[in-house]
């Protein structure tokens, strides 16, 4: 899950970068508005956390960009004006939902989670691909009986492919998604995770899951 960051302030947006990261998101950040203006009409994100007090374009001007271009990704505001005036403007043009600072990142994170849930019209918590299987809540992922440990990269990347079961996924689709936009496109990284990946998930199971079309890209299928 991909999701763009439109803050100002350096250190909050680093904040909330590195621990959306370790959540497992891939991040991209913006510093000013007509930036994450940009970014957000682009690129293909599963949700925006917007502030409100930007530089160049404000909160809303971005929100209503966004909006005008028919983008329908989740929008969570998250600022430091917290008057209800302000949150029935932010709601009433749009947004999703409203979280005013300082706030508690573990209240994020779970109002991340809904918003991504209801962006996919989702209400299961756990992915399964024949016996193997992944709990977005836990991050758990098991094959069978069998528990296995995943990095944080690694679990995004399964989480990828195992909400895209049968589709085949380009290296390009796999670096937007799983990565942010700073990602070197030329490197053998992708493809170096995706075979530690193999090996935890497909060795010593004589049904393989995930496999390899040359020139093409990978697919995860029964």
């Amino acid at each position: 899950m991909r999701i763009l960051i439109v803050e100002d302030d350096k250190k909050v947006a680093a904040f909330i970068k590195k621990g959306l990261e370790e959540e497992t998101y891939a991040v991209d950040v913006a510093y000013d508005g007509e930036e994450g203006l940009y970014l957000g009409q682009q690129n293909q994100y599963d949700l925006v956390i917007l502030d409100l007090m930007l530089p160049v374009l404000d909160g809303l001007a971005v929100l209503s960009g966004l909006k005008d271009k028919g983008i329908d990704t989740p929008i969570l505001l998250l600022t430091a004006k917290d008057s209800v005036e302000d949150k029935v403007l932010g709601l009433n043009k749009g947004a999703d939902d409203y979280l005013t600072k300082p706030f508690a990142f573990s209240e994020l994170v779970a109002r991340v989670r809904v918003l991504l849930r209801r962006g996919k019209a989702e209400t299961k918590t756990v992915l399964t691909i024949a016996d193997l299987t992944l709990d977005l809540v836990s991050h758990k992922v098991k094959r069978g009986d069998e528990e296995i440990d995943l990095t944080g990269k690694e679990y995004s990347l399964l989480e990828y492919f195992m909400r895209n079961p049968g589709k085949v996924l380009t290296r390009t689709m796999i670096a937007e998604h799983v990565w942010d936009y700073n990602f070197d496109t030329f490197t053998n990284v992708i493809d170096v995770y995706i075979n530690h990946l193999r090996k935890k998930i497909d060795r010593n199971h004589p049904k393989k899951l995930l496999h390899t079309l040359r020139g093409v890209g990978y697919v995860m299928r029964e």
